[in-house]
C-alpha cells in the first residue's frame, strides 16, 4: 500500500538530503548537548540502550520522499512477506520541517508515528532525539560491522553524545561536470581553478552565446558555491552556538564571480527543475558545478541529455589554496523510531534500504554512504555506457573533500537562502550586495532556535 501526504511543499524529483559528507568537530558539537536518549511508547521493557515500545509486529510504516518510494517498493518486493505501509511525503525537502511538525503532533496524541523515515535533512538528530522520536542504533540494533561499513565521518551528523542515531544514505559531494565533446571542439580545455573557471564563463559568454557554466537558481545554491569556496555562513561551534560570517574574503570571491557570470549571462538564474530552464537551457549547459547525483538524476534523467556527452572532474580550487574542498547538496538520512512495535521488521528495513546493493549500489541516484555499495554503484556509472568518460574518479575525489566549517544546526541554509536570497538574485540584485542581510537572516533563523550567535 503507498498513501501520499500533502504537504503543500512542491518538491522535484531527486532530493536529496544535504549538508555533507565528513562533519567538522565543531558539527559534531551540535549534537553534542541533546541527551535525551530517544524514550520509546511506555510499557515495554529497556534494552538497546532504549525503553521500547510493546512490540506487537503488524503493518511497517515508512515514510520515503518521491525519489525513495523505489526502494521501499523494491523492499516490498524483496521482502514480501513484511507487510509495508508506503507513505510518500516531501522529504522536509528545503526545510520543511514537515517531519518534527508531525512528531510533536504524534508525542502529544500518543500515536501516529513512522516506524521508519527518510529525511533529506542531515540535521534531523538535532531535534529527534530530544524529541523522544529517534532509536539509537549503535546499542544493539543494527550490527556493528554495518555501522563501521560506511564512509569516514558519514554518520557524524547522525551521532549524539557518541550514539548513532540516523544512517546516513548517500554522500552528495559536489563536482564538476561539462560536456565534453564541446570542450573539446571549442578547444576549451576544463578549468581547474576558480578562476579559471570565470574566464571560461566570460569567454563563453561572448564565443557562444546562450550557453552556460552554471547555475543558483536552487535554494542549495550556496551548498555547491559558498560551501566549497570555505564561506563561513554556516559555522557549528557548540551545541547551541554557531558563528556566521558572510562577508569574508572567501565569501565575497564567490558572490563576485557569480555575479560577474550572472551579468555575462552564462550563469542562470532558473532552477535546473524548473519547466523554464528544461525548455530553453537544459540543452545549452557546457559546465555545472554540482552534487554527484547531478549525473543520473539531472542531466541522464531531467535534461534528457543525449549519452556520451557528459562527465565530471574536480571542483575548482581558489589558485594558492593547497586544501581542495568542495561543497555538498543531499545524502539524506533514514531514522528508525523508539516507538516502533516491530523493531525487529524496522531494523531490518532501515538496515537493508541504507547498505543493499540492489537498491543503494544498482538503483539509488546518489552515491551511497556505505562503502560496499558505493563501489557497486561507480562501477555501475562507468559501466552504463552513459558518460563521455568514467565520472569515478572525480566523484572518488571528492567524497572527502567536503569542507569541515559547513556545519549541522537545526535550521535549513537552503530555506533561509530561498526566503532571503533567491527573490533578490531574481530581481536582478547582486549576491555580494545582498550577504550582509544574508548573515543578518541567518543569525535571526539560528537564534528563533535557541542558537547563541557570533557574527564577524
Amino acid at each position: 500500500m503507498t498513501t501520499k501526504i500533502d504537504t503543500g511543499t512542491r518538491r522535484s524529483g531527486v532530493r536529496h538530503g544535504r549538508r555533507m559528507l565528513v562533519a567538522a568537530a565543531g558539527a559534531a558539537l551540535t549534537l553534542a548537548s541533546v541527551t535525551a536518549c530517544g524514550g520509546g511508547s511506555g510499557g515495554g521493557k529497556v534494552a538497546d540502550g532504549f525503553t521500547q515500545a510493546p512490540q506487537g509486529g503488524g503493518k511497517l510504516t515508512v515514510w520515503v520522499d518521491s525519489t525513495r518510494l523505489a526502494a521501499a517498493q523494491l523492499y516490498q518486493k524483496e521482502h514480501p512477506a513484511v507487510k509495508l505501509d508506503i507513505v510518500t511525503y516531501d522529504g522536509d525537502a528545503n526545510g520543511s520541517n514537515y517531519l518534527q511538525t508531525k512528531v510533536s503532533l504524534f508525542n502529544r496524541t500518543g500515536s501516529g508515528w513512522p516506524d521508519v523515515v527518510f529525511s533529506s535533512q542531515n540535521n534531523e538528530a538535532t531535534w529527534a532525539v530530544s524529541a523522544g522520536f529517534a532509536a539509537p542504533l549503535d546499542k544493539g540494533l543494527v550490527d556493528p560491522g554495518v555501522l563501521s561499513g560506511f564512509a569516514p565521518g558519514a554518520n557524524t551528523p547522525c551521532t549524539v553524545d557518541g550514539t548513532v542515531y540516523c544512517l546516513r544514505n548517500d554522500l552528495s559531494q559536489t563536482v564538476l561536470w561539462y560536456n565534453a565533446p564541446l570542450m573539446k571542439q571549442w578547444g576549451y580545455s576544463v578549468p581547474t581553478t576558480w578562476e579559471q573557471y570565470q574566464q571560461l564563463g566570460e569567454k563563453v559568454a561572448t564565443e557562444h552565446p546562450g550557453y552556460l557554466v552554471g547555475s543558483v537558481g536552487d535554494s542549495y545554491a550556496p551548498e555547491v558555491y559558498m560551501w566549497a569556496s570555505k564561506c563561513g555562513a554556516n559555522q557549528v561551534t557548540g551545541a547551541k552556538a554557531v558563528t556566521v560570517n558572510t562577508t569574508s574574503d572567501a565569501c565575497t570571491k564567490m558572490a563576485t564571480l557569480l555575479d560577474t557570470l550572472i551579468k555575462d549571462g552564462t550563469m542562470s538564474k532558473s532552477s535546473v527543475f524548473s519547466s523554464d530552464f528544461d525548455k530553453n537551457d537544459a540543452a545549452k549547459v557546457l559546465m555545472m558545478p554540482g552534487p554527484a547525483w547531478y549525473g543520473s538524476a539531472v542531466f541522464q534523467g531531467t535534461f534528457k541529455t543525449p549519452s556520451g556527452q557528459i562527465t565530471a572532474s574536480p571542483m575548482p580550487q581558489w589558485e594558492g589554496d593547497s586544501s581542495p574542498s568542495v561543497g555538498n547538496v543531499g545524502g539524506g538520512t533514514w531514522l528508525l523510531s523508539a516507538h516502533s512495535k516491530d523493531l525487529k521488521d524496522a531494523t531490518d528495513f532501515l538496515t537493508w534500504v541504507s547498505t543493499s546493493d540492489d537498491y543503494q549500489g544498482k538503483v539509488s541516484p546518489g552515491y551511497p554512504a556505505y562503502m560496499p555499495a558505493a563501489k557497486t554503484w561507480l562501477a555501475q556509472q562507468g559501466a552504463s555506457g552513459y558518460y563521455a568518460g568514467d565520472p569515478a574518479p572525480a566523484l572518488q575525489a571528492a567524497a572527502g573533500q567536503a569542507w569541515l566549517g559547513w556545519g549541522y544546526p537545526q535550521y535549513s541554509q537552503e530555506a533561509i537562502w530561498a526566503a532571503t536570497m533567491t527573490p533578490q538574485i531574481t530581481a536582478g540584485k547582486t549576491i555580494a550586495s545582498q550577504l550582509p542581510a544574508w548573515q543578518t537572516a541567518i543569525a535571526n533563523y539560528a537564534k528563533a532556535d535557541g542558537y547563541q550567535v557570533t557574527t564577524q
